[in-house]
């Protein structure tokens, strides 16, 4: 029987190195104008429809203009019950700061500690290194690896090969929250400033680690996120943007309405932004959003 790391491992084969499916596709029956609908206040979008050249063209313009960022990070390990690699970015800024904690998709899974910051995850760990955001928003950021997910996963259902979404805090998700409180510790993080983005499967991390301590992160951006089985609602007290693609093929846009939907009925403001015609590649618009940086390092988390 497979376990469920060689199941994680299977999907990342299965997905072609960069996608995550769990669970089946559900149907779509909230009207449109609901998700696309804009609340006041939320931060404007970069002009241009998703697919239109201008809006591909800020895309271009990051690949080509972070090229090489990522050798700013240093290698490192955090060592509990098992090894986490991770990759750890120190800026120039004096004083106390914030840290970002950016969680790969499936493209990463593994021990290599490189590949947290090749294909789809070059746009989430380049960003907050960039010299320029780096002048406007000094900080902290920290790449962990995982080879066995961020969320808890049970062995797959006879006859499957696909890992299965279980209840409980997550192997990943527990090393990582350690790290970062090693982290705070051992530099001068700020940690009334801890941020947390992820994208895919990093996206359902997102959502599991801000579940699993309600009052720890400032803010945090959960991009295209895929199943798990945490309650939403337990995320309301966190200041979240979150992005999906309406044509996303591999997780379905409804994972997504559904816990904007949690979450608002609980109480909590997430912002919810679906780019039309978009497919599981939404990280690439969501990371090059001119307002995303504001609205993030605006956030403080109280008490």
């Amino acid at each position: 029987m497979l376990t469920r790391r060689d199941a994680l491992a299977r999907l990342a084969a299965i997905s072609g190195g960069s996608m995550l499916h769990l669970g089946a596709v559900l149907p779509d029956t909230a009207p449109r104008r609901w998700w696309s609908d804009v609340q006041q206040g939320d931060p404007a979008l970069a002009p241009g429809a998703p697919m239109s050249p201008e809006r591909r063209a800020l895309i271009d313009a990051f690949s080509k203009s972070s090229d090489g960022v990522e050798r700013r990070f240093d290698a490192r390990q955090f060592v509990s019950d098992w090894t986490m690699p991770y990759r750890l970015f120190r800026p120039k800024a004096p004083g106390l700061l914030p840290l970002v904690v950016y969680l790969h998709g499936s493209g990463g899974l593994g021990t290599d500690n490189e590949g947290q910051l090749k294909l789809g995850n070059i746009f989430g760990t380049r960003l907050f290194a960039l010299p320029a955001n780096q002048e406007r928003f000094p900080c902290y950021v920290v790449a962990p690896q995982t080879d066995r997910g961020w969320i808890n996963y049970g062995p797959p259902a006879p006859g499957q090969n696909t890992a299965t979404p279980a209840a409980g805090l997550g192997d990943g998700a527990r090393a990582a929250l350690a790290l970062i409180d090693a982290l705070i510790g051992e530099f001068p993080i700020d940690p009334r400033r801890v941020y947390v983005t992820g994208q895919s499967m990093g996206g359902a991390g997102v959502w599991h680690m801000t579940a699993e301590r309600p009052h720890f992160f400032a803010g945090a951006v959960a991009i295209c996120g895929s199943r798990s089985l945490d309650d939403p609602a337990a995320s309301a007290r966190t200041a979240l943007w979150n992005f999906h693609g309406d044509a996303d093929q591999t997780v379905p846009i409804t994972e997504s309405r559904g816990r904007v939907a949690a979450v608002r009925k609980a109480g909590g403001r997430p912002i919810a932004t679906e780019y039309a015609g978009v497919n599981h590649n939404s990280w690439e618009w969501a990371f090059t959003e001119p307002n995303l940086l504001p609205w993030l390092f605006a956030q403080r988390r109280g008490g």
